[in-house]
C-alpha cells in the first residue's frame, strides 16, 4: 500500500462498470499479451445484463514465450498490483471471480502471489464486500504443467476445466461461452496490472506516451548479447537502439557488432542490423518492417551468433510444443525443423530454400490457433534477411564434398 496499490480502490469500484470500460477505451491501452487488441473494446464485449450465468475474468499468466519474462517480474515483485487490477477489471466486466492461470515452472512467483492474495483477503480487499464497496469478488490461482500451448486463450480455458489443453474453434468466442460455458474475458497479466494506474492518473496521462494507436508504457525484456540484460518499463514508440543503449549498456562489442534482433519474443520475424538502426518499438512501426511487437521480448544477437542454428532451435521448440490438433501445424512444424537442421550444416539443395518458404506459407493461417503462424514467421524472417547465408552454407558443403570425392 505504501507503493500506492489499493489506494482509494473503493472509489474506482463505485464509479461502476461503464465508467471503467470507457476510461480504458480513452487510454488507448492495447492488450500486452502479444496480439495488441484494444483492451477497453475487449472488456466491453462482456454481457451488460446477466442471463443467469456468472461471468469470469481469466488472467493469462502462462508466460512461456522464449525470451519473455515481463509478467514474472510483476508477480515476483508487485503481486498486489495484479490483484487490484483483477478486482477493477472484474468490476468493469461485471465478473464474479477471477482465475489467474500461472505457468507451472513459476513456483516462487506462485507462492508470492498466494501470499499476496491471503493478505488481500485478510485486509478485506478481496472476497465478500471487496474494499467495502458492496461488490463480492473472489480470486483463484491455478497453475499449469509446462505446456506452451496453454498460453492460447481457449486452450487455457480447456486446461482450467481439467481437459487437455487444445485450442477451441471460434466462434463461440469466450465472451459468449468461455470458462464452463459462461461469459469470460481472457487477458494478460501486464494489461490487468496497469489498469488501476490508468484509472487513478487518468486515460489522458497514459495516452500521452507513444504515438497514436500505440499509446502508453510497456514492459520490455531485453536479453541476449547486451552488456546488461534487463526488464524495463519504457514508453511505446521508443527507438530500439535507444532502448538498448540507455538501459542495457549497449550491444556486447558495440552497436556495429550487432547481427540481428528478434523484437517481440520468439514468434516474430527477426530484423537485421540496418533495420534496427532506426526502427521504433511499437505495433505499427514493426508491422511496417514485416515483424511485430509481440510480447516486447527483445532478443539481441551479435556477430558471433550462428543465426541459422538459432532459428533451427526455435523451430524445434514449436515442433515440440504443437498440440497436434491441426495437420498443417502438427506435420508442418516437423518439416520446418528437419529442413532447418539440414540447412544449418548446408546439407541441402538451393531449391529447398524455396520449398521451406512454401511450407511456411502452407502452415501460416491454416490452423485453429496462432502457434502455426508463430512457427512459420521466424523461418520466413530468416529467409527474407539471411538467404545469402543459407546459400553460402549449401555451396560450401557441395564444394567440400566435390573435393573429397575427387
Amino acid at each position: 500500500m505504501k507503493r500506492g496499490d489499493w489506494y482509494r480502490t473503493k472509489d474506482l469500484v463505485l464509479k461502476g462498470a461503464d465508467w471503467i470500460v470507457n476510461e480504458m477505451k480513452k487510454s488507448g491501452l492495447r492488450g500486452r499479451g502479444g496480439a495488441g487488441f484494444p483492451s477497453g473494446l475487449k472488456w466491453s464485449f462482456m454481457p451488460k445484463v446477466s442471463d443467469g450465468r456468472p461471468s469470469y475474468l481469466v488472467v493469462n499468466a502462462d508466460e512461456s514465450e522464449p525470451g519473455t519474462c515481463k509478467d514474472r517480474e510483476i508477480m515476483r515483485h508487485d503481486p498486489h498490483k495484479l490483484l487490484e487490477g483483477c478486482l477493477i477489471a472484474g468490476v468493469g466486466m461485471r465478473a464474479t471471480a477471477a482465475y489467474i492461470y500461472i505457468r507451472g515452472e513459476y513456483v516462487n512467483e506462485r507462492k508470492n502471489l498466494e501470499r499476496a492474495r491471503k493478505e488481500a483477503y485478510e485486509a478485506g480487499l478481496l472476497g465478500k464486500n471487496a474494499c467495502g464497496s458492496g461488490y463480492d469478488f473472489d480470486v483463484h490461482i491455478h497453475y499449469g504443467a509446462g505446456a506452451y500451448i496453454c498460453g492460447e486463450e481457449t486452450a487455457l480455458l480447456e486446461s482450467l476445466e481439467g481437459k487437455q489443453g487444445k485450442p477451441r474453434l471460434k466462434p463461440p468466442f469466450p465472451a459468449n461461452a468461455g470458462l464452463y460455458g459462461c461469459p469470460t474475458t481472457v487477458t494478460n497479466v501486464e494489461t490487468v496490472a496497469v489498469s488501476p494506474t490508468i484509472l487513478r492518473r487518468g486515460p489522458e496521462w497514459f495516452a500521452s506516451f507513444g504515438r497514436k494507436n500505440n499509446s502508453g508504457t510497456k514492459l520490455f525484456c531485453v536479453s541476449g548479447h547486451v552488456n546488461k540484460p534487463c526488464t524495463v518499463e519504457e514508453e511505446m514508440s521508443m527507438p530500439l537502439k535507444e532502448l538498448i543503449e540507455r538501459h542495457c549498456g549497449g550491444v556486447r562489442g558495440g552497436w556495429d557488432n550487432l547481427l540481428a534482433v528478434i523484437p517481440g519474443g520468439s514468434s516474430v520475424p527477426l530484423l537485421p542490423k540496418h533495420i534496427c538502426d532506426d526502427v521504433l518499438m511499437d505495433y505499427d512501426a514493426l508491422k511496417a518492417v514485416q515483424s511485430g511487437l509481440g510480447t516486447a521480448a527483445v532478443i539481441v544477437m551479435d556477430k558471433s551468433t550462428d543465426v541459422v542454428d538459432a532459428i533451427a532451435r526455435l523451430s524445434y521448440f514449436y515442433k515440440h510444443e504443437s498440440c497436434g490438433q491441426c495437420t498443417p501445424c502438427r506435420e508442418g512444424t516437423g518439416w520446418l525443423w528437419m529442413i532447418m537442421e539440414r540447412l544449418k550444416v548446408g546439407n541441402a539443395k538451393l531449391e529447398e530454400i524455396d520449398m521451406l518458404q512454401e511450407v511456411t506459407k502452407q502452415i501460416e493461417g491454416h490452423t485453429i490457433c496462432a502457434l502455426g503462424d508463430a512457427a512459420a514467421w521466424p523461418v520466413q524472417g530468416l529467409i527474407r534477411h539471411f538467404r545469402p547465408e543459407l546459400e553460402r552454407r549449401i555451396r560450401e558443403r557441395a564444394e567440400r564434398e566435390l573435393l573429397e570425392a575427387s
